[in-house]
């Protein structure tokens, strides 16, 4: 039995997603921080498994889609996965109160800077301290994932404080356990990334909107330099490849990585699909198991 319980949305809208779950509705926001100190309150969805736990647990940040109407619906897709292996699993929504209720994935406004990935590292850490707050979910075991604004927003996440005085630096001096960023921009990342806790990055070889590439060099370059990344690059896939959707090219995709500064492809491929569920479930096991039960 899945237990969804989902703060600032309608119960049924997720309820619909994952036949046979039990849905209680709850007003509370996330407290969270903007760079700046300021206090904000953002929607999250908590779902949970069956039994009392304590469960390890994983926070998923939404794609640049959001959690809104216009989903793509792959973070829901993985949290239903990662439920049925025993995982305890939050979703901060970083669009709807902040005016992006809509995604920015085709919104050129400056406004998006406001919801860019370092902006959603906040999120990302007030999830954290939320899941340390509850009975049933042990806090040494609690791993992030992404894909794509997510996946962009797990590196941020988990890219260790350039100086003490960071925003950020005491959180993620404890910080999450694991990472996977499924098909995340590596591109601004140059030299070495030092990764705060295990990472696996998934990613499809014909990705044109987050190429493949960089985060291939970025992961060579950490691995040499001794920090636990990895990388398996998908034959054939292009970006959101863990969707259920059809590929298909959209032009007005805003996309740093095409000469025209639009346009990029998306679409599923089940074998990598397939492949990808795999890949994740070991490396969370590995990372958020206790290895005494």
């Amino acid at each position: 039995m899945l237990l969804i319980l989902p703060a600032f949305r309608p119960a049924l809208l997720s309820c619909a997603l994952l036949a046979g779950c039990v849905a209680a509705t709850s007003s509370s926001m996330l407290p969270t921080r903007a760079p700046n100190g300021a206090l904000e309150q953002i929607p999250f969805t908590l779902l949970k498994p069956d039994g009392a736990g304590p469960f390890p647990a994983v926070a998923i940040m939404h794609d640049c889609s959001g959690l809104g109407p216009r989903s793509s619906g792959s973070p829901l897709r993985w949290a239903r996965e990662l439920v049925a292996e025993g995982y305890f699993i939050v979703m901060p929504d970083s669009f709807s109160t902040r005016g992006h209720a809509g995604g920015v994935c085709t919104n050129p406004s400056p406004t998006r800077n406001q919801v860019a990935p370092t902006r959603r590292a906040f999120d990302a850490y007030a999830a954290l301290a939320y899941l340390r707050t509850l009975s049933y979910v042990d806090g040494s075991r609690i791993g992030i994932m992404g894909g794509s604004h997510g996946g962009s927003t797990t590196l941020s996440t988990i890219a260790a404080a350039e100086r003490p005085k960071d925003p950020l630096a005491q959180e993620k001096r404890r910080g999450f356990n694991a990472a996977v960023a499924l098909y995340p921009g590596c591109a601004p990342y140059r030299g070495v990334y030092h990764a705060t806790a295990p990472l696996l990055i998934l990613i499809g070889e014909k990705d044109d909107w987050t190429p493949a590439e960089p985060c291939r060099d970025l992961v060579e370059i950490s691995q040499q330099a001794g920090f636990p990344v990895s990388i398996k690059i998908y034959p054939g896939a292009h970006h959101a490849f863990d969707s259920n959707a059809p590929v298909r090219y959209d032009a007005n995709r805003i996309n740093g990585n095409s000469p025209t500064g639009r346009g990029a492809t998306t679409g599923g491929d089940p074998k990598a699909w397939d492949d990808a569920v795999r890949e994740v479930k070991a490396f969370f096991a590995r990372y958020l198991r206790n290895p005494a039960k």
